[in-house]
């Protein structure tokens, strides 16, 4: 009889103490809650302590969490009418205040989505598609970023419980809905989270406007690029004018210096002969003869028909 006692007893006991134990990992936060109160937060892993049976643990996660917003048809500030994909990655913070306002990452997401849309509206209604679309869209995420945290930071919210309890009541007694509710505990410390980014994956115009808008895109483009090629051929006329006068100016100064170096020469060149001359002319008169001779009759097929008397023989004739 003893033994089926000693084994149930183990048993027993057993189960008390896995019922007293549980495991918080690396990438885990815990709260130890009693009957829907909450008693302390564990955020160091390994193998805790809890009361058993009256104790329950509600484990939340450390690493960054994703928020994905269903695509949102939006306005930019240039009336342009577009569909925006976003998405949010966040981390849990306050584990006990996450737990008092939304219990789960299923509760945030029904009113987080709220809180990014409308963030994601008023940053995105001040700027325009051409802003949105260029690398200017990191500071307008940056501005949502701010702008999410900060909404959620301040939100003010019931404690879930409090707020399912209040339901149910009305539900209940619908006369006593009427009545002045008691005040409700409430906190404004927001959700207890922390969105560490806020990005686009995409934002793409309406099916319907996306062809005639894409045409008026490539129109204005074309435009731009036609002034922008006017304003390069104008600049081109005037650098070419320019290097034209300039080529224009060298070359008159060059031949204005090139004609004053050749008269100069020929002035010298004058000048020697003369000198020469005048020192002895005969011999000068011999040497130009000689000159004359050799232009005249160095080639082999030259026939000169001239008479034994004429001037241009003398200095041929015997003497």
């Amino acid at each position: 009889m003893r033994t089926p006692l000693v084994v149930f007893g183990g048993v027993v006991l057993l189960f008390t103490a896995l019922n007293s134990l549980f495991v918080v990992s690396q990438t885990e936060q815990a709260l130890v809650t009693q009957f829907g109160e909450i008693k302390r937060v564990v955020d160091t892993p390994g193998l805790k302590m809890k009361k058993p049976f009256i104790e329950s643990v509600e484990f939340f996660d450390k690493r960054l969490l994703d928020f994905n917003a269903p695509p949102t048809e939006m306005i930019t500030q240039d009336r342009e009418r577009i569909v925006v994909d976003a998405y949010v990655k966040y981390r849990i913070s306050d584990p006990r205040q996450f737990y008092i306002s939304v219990k789960t990452e299923e509760g945030l997401r029904s009113r987080f989505n709220n809180i990014l849309i409308s963030s994601l509206r008023r940053e995105i209604g001040g700027v325009s598609l051409r802003e949105l679309l260029s690398s200017e869209r990191q500071v307008t995420m940056q501005a949502v970023r701010d702008e999410v945290n900060r909404k959620a930071s301040r939100e003010v919210v019931k404690p879930a419980a409090a707020a399912d309890q209040a339901s149910a009541a009305a539900l209940e007694a619908p006369q006593a809905a009427e009545a002045p509710a008691e005040a409700t505990p409430a906190t404004s410390r927001g959700f207890g989270i922390e969105v560490v980014d806020v990005r686009i994956l995409r934002a793409d115009l309406p099916t319907e406007i996306s062809q005639s808008t894409f045409k008026r895109m490539q129109a204005e483009l074309a435009e731009e690029a036609q002034k922008f090629r006017s304003e390069g051929d104008e600049e081109s006329i005037k650098i070419r004018s320019s290097a034209d006068r300039e080529r224009t100016e060298i070359l008159a100064e060059a031949q204005r210096k090139a004609e004053i170096i050749r008269g100069e020469g020929d002035g010298e060149a004058a000048r020697i002969y003369a000198d020469a001359f005048s020192r002895d002319p005969e011999f000068f008169d011999f040497y130009r003869s000689m000159q004359a001779y050799r232009a005249t009759l160095g080639k082999d097929d030259t026939t000169v028909i001239l008479s034994p008397k004429n001037e241009f023989l003398r200095y041929l004739e015997k003497r």
